[in-house]
């Protein structure tokens, strides 16, 4: 037991050290190469400068002072909050799809396939649509909308499948018919959506450029919300996955627990998708990968699940800059090339028909 434990803390302080590392690298990588070190010297300078002025240490006073202008202002201003916001919402997305799958005893859940990440979409675009940008009043309107639709998506699939015992095969095809449904209702605002049709078109392929430190503060307390709710409840989680019978005798309030969980994905999903758009299979494919690692206890799979969901997204971002540089891949591609075919495999091995 006590070796378990120690191999488990072993690898999330891998997975914590690789998000770091990770971290560096995707901000030292661009069409601008700029050396590590001068990285290191960008982001740590305040403290160093500080704790020279501290204790009167002249030479620690000026690190980081050869550092260029151009370059600090590419690694504070563009680089790292892109990363940063790239991480969080890879974080949103993981911990979402971990929450659905245990909470629907479904292994292929995940808020793109069921259709939750659609409705976020919905709801961010009209938010864009009625002339919300991010501002003051949008950095909050914009994921409110986006979680009111993603919430009101989530109701339609959850209602849907209810009837035939939520079965995987119900599960896909309630999620299909909503994802369709919401992508022609997108579709039908991008039609209307005049001068703003290249901003919500260029929102919906899926992506980080633009992004910056204001979008990161906007999304951190939606993020922050959804991630509590579904920390706290990791026990209640794990007696859900047994079925709903089996959590009741063991002291779950059923319904209020899975309402609880319910709106908490659906604001982390919402949280991903008003910043960076649709991007799927993030969901499905971190949490199984991180079976492996913490098992499938929910106290240890969703720490895991949120690590490896940020360095995922963050390589994605990385691939999408660096693939054609200079020209930019929207992100929604990577992760689909490595998510398809994994669904198909999952597909498969459920021998769903």
């Amino acid at each position: 037991m006590q070796r378990k434990v120690k191999s488990r803390a072993w690898a999330y302080l891998g997975l914590a050290l690789l998000l770091v590392l990770v971290l560096f690298v995707c901000v030292a990588i661009g069409s601008v190469r700029i050396p590590l070190s001068a990285l290191v010297k960008t982001v740590f300078s305040p403290l160093v400068n500080a704790l020279g002025e501290l204790f009167s240490l002249p030479a620690w006073q000026d690190f980081g002072q050869d550092v260029p202008d151009t370059w600090r202002t590419i690694l504070l201003r563009l680089r790292l909050p892109r990363v940063a916001v790239a991480m969080l919402a890879g974080v949103a997305l993981s911990l979402a799809g971990a929450t659905m799958q245990g909470l629907l005893k479904n292994p292929l859940a995940d808020p793109y396939i069921l259709g939750v990440s659609s409705g976020a979409a919905v709801g961010a675009a009209a938010a864009m649509l009625m002339g919300l940008s991010w501002n003051l009043l949008g950095a909050f309107a914009i994921p409110a909308a986006a979680f009111a639709g993603g919430i009101g998506s989530l109701v339609m699939v959850y209602s849907l499948s209810r009837g035939g015992g939520r079965s995987v095969l119900n599960m896909l095809l309630a999620g299909v018919a909503v994802s369709t449904f919401l992508g022609a209702v997108l579709s039908l605002l991008i039609f209307f959506s005049g001068q703003q049709l290249q901003q919500v078109v260029f929102w919906m392929m899926g992506g980080f450029s633009g992004c910056n430190w204001f979008h990161f503060l906007s999304i951190l307390p939606f993020l922050a919300g959804g991630s509590l709710v579904i920390f706290w409840h990791s026990r209640e989680l794990d007696a859900l996955a047994l079925g709903d019978e089996q959590a009741y005798y063991m002291g779950v309030d059923v319904e209020r627990v899975r309402h609880r969980l319910l709106w908490a994905s659906a604001l982390l999903t919402a949280s991903a998708v008003s910043v960076c758009g649709l991007i799927g299979f993030v969901g499905l494919v971190v949490p199984h990968a991180m079976r492996l690692i913490g098992g499938p206890v929910h106290r240890n799979l969703l720490p895991a699940a949120a690590l490896a969901g940020g360095i995922f997204m963050a390589v994605a971002d990385l691939l999408s800059r660096v693939v054609l540089a200079p020209t930019e891949l929207p992100v929604g591609v990577i992760t689909a090339l490595v998510g398809g075919p994994f669904f198909l495999y999952l597909l498969k091995k459920r021998r769903v028909s």
